[in-house]
């Protein structure tokens, strides 16, 4: 367990980041490795179908990520308190909450998957590859809130280490199903969904019988186990809102999938391609984000208000700095990094994949600042404001799918996700020193 309220907060965030950032590597991984060996073994079309899921994916699995990460700030928060009592009630009222959760929304993603695919008009020579993955990955969703809540925990204790140790070990087993399954047994894309969904279920297991031995404070008690009414709706109110802001934004990507579908596999590939690498790319400045939750919920359990700004400065400037170094790797790798996906020959492809990761990668410091400043805000309670952002995003998007598009073509498409990242940051900034100056206020008893 690590306390962040103490401390230079630029050395504690970075110190943090890195496994965090090692974290995500490997979550990529899980991903980046299905599309792969789909693009390399089984063909264009194939990998046209995996990749016209991606937004529909964000958006469902997004919303798990959401919600966890949203039950976890309350832990963060009585942990730098020192509240260890509420602290297991409100761990042993996620869990019932996560349950809850994970059955209810299964069965509504995989009933309305197919229509919902028809919607988003995925081209028909990739529609049943598109839904054999996807339906796939949707059943596997309580293995998806397993991991992320029981990591989530973990990160909330200061322990940014241990959740990477078990992901680079499902990452492992991910391959060898992966290629087992697909190249063995010739399962197809299902082979690539159902080695994604056992390899997260085992993280999640190993995060699970870790967090039972190494953590005396998460020795819930009988007692402790009831749900509790106050501490449900404190979990709601930060859990929800995180996982709606994940799922709003993807709307905007399913508008952004649906022109992309428009245009042609070819351009899907494409996309499918570059949106791998770059999320894969963008993992240090997503790990940085991903920070800032647990450093300002601590902080702000530890009443230490000032700290927050100086976090934000920090992992500001520390983002800036990635971004340039990922801007450069792109402009003079990636073209070589398609040729993961694809064969040599197919250059229409790697030309799409290569514009769209230019564009996107040129916006990271925008990016930088929306994570670093999201997730303060959703640290310091009010998540409510992710879904004011994530509405945001959501116009963004939608205006670069039914206005750019249509005028300027597949850059449209390119343009989208910069786009976004101004609409969120245009809210962001001023909502950060809005939340300080309430936080300072309500600690003063001031009202406002």
């Amino acid at each position: 367990m690590k306390d962040m309220t103490k401390g230079s907060p630029a050395k504690l965030i970075i110190q943090f980041a890195i496994p965090m950032f090692l974290g995500m590597l490997f979550q990529q991984f899980y991903s980046m490795v299905d599309t792969i060996i789909v693009g390399k073994f089984l063909g264009v079309n194939p990998l046209a179908g995996v990749g016209s899921t991606s937004s529909l994916n964000f958006m469902v699995i997004g919303f798990c990520t959401g919600v966890c990460n949203g039950f976890a700030i309350p832990v963060a928060q009585m942990f730098g308190a020192g509240k260890e009592e509420d602290l297991r009630r409100y761990v042993s009222n996620s869990a019932w909450l996560c349950i809850i959760f994970s059955v209810v929304l299964t069965a509504i993603v995989v009933i309305f998957c197919r229509p919902i695919l028809v919607l988003m008009g995925t081209p028909e020579e990739i529609f049943e590859y598109a839904y054999i993955y996807i339906v796939i990955i949707f059943w596997g969703i309580p293995c998806t809130f397993l991991y992320n809540i029981l990591a989530g925990i973990i990160r909330s204790l200061g322990d940014s280490k241990t959740p990477v140790v078990f992901l680079a070990v499902s990452s492992l087993i991910n391959i060898v199903l992966d290629l087992v399954f697909i190249l063995g047994f010739h399962m197809g894309v299902e082979g690539a969904a159902y080695a994604t969904v056992i390899s997260q279920g085992v993280s999640g297991l190993v995060c699970l019988i870790y967090m039972r031995r190494k953590f005396p404070i998460l020795r819930i008690s009988r007692e402790e186990w009831k749900l509790k009414p106050h501490f449900i709706k404190n979990l709601c109110m930060m859990g929800i809102p995180m996982g709606l802001q994940y799922s709003i934004t993807a709307i905007g990507t399913l508008v952004i999938q649906a022109a992309v579908n428009s245009l042609g596999a070819t351009v899907v590939a494409g996309v499918t391609a570059a949106q791998k690498i770059n999320a894969f790319v963008s993992c240090p400045v997503e790990s940085l984000g991903m920070t800032m939750a647990p450093y300002s919920g601590q902080n702000m359990g530890a009443g230490k208000i000032d700290r927050l700004g100086k976090g934000v400065r920090a992992g500001a400037i520390t983002g800036f700095v990635l971004s340039a170094v990922c801007l450069v790797l792109v402009i003079f790798a990636g073209r070589d990094l398609t040729l993961l996906f694809v064969d040599a020959s197919e250059t229409a492809v790697i030309e799409y994949s290569y514009q769209f990761l230019l564009v996107s990668t040129a916006g990271y410091c925008l990016l930088t600042l929306v994570n670093v400043v999201r997730f303060t805000i959703q640290g310091m309670g009010f998540s409510v404001f992710a879904i004011t952002a994530g509405v945001l995003e959501m116009i963004a998007r939608t205006l670069a799918g039914v206005v750019l598009v249509p005028l300027i073509g597949y850059m449209g498409i390119c343009l989208a996700n910069p786009l976004a990242w101004v609409f969120a940051d245009a809210f962001l900034i001023p909502a950060f020193f809005w939340c300080r100056k309430k936080i300072v206020q309500t600690k003063n008893g001031i009202s406002s």
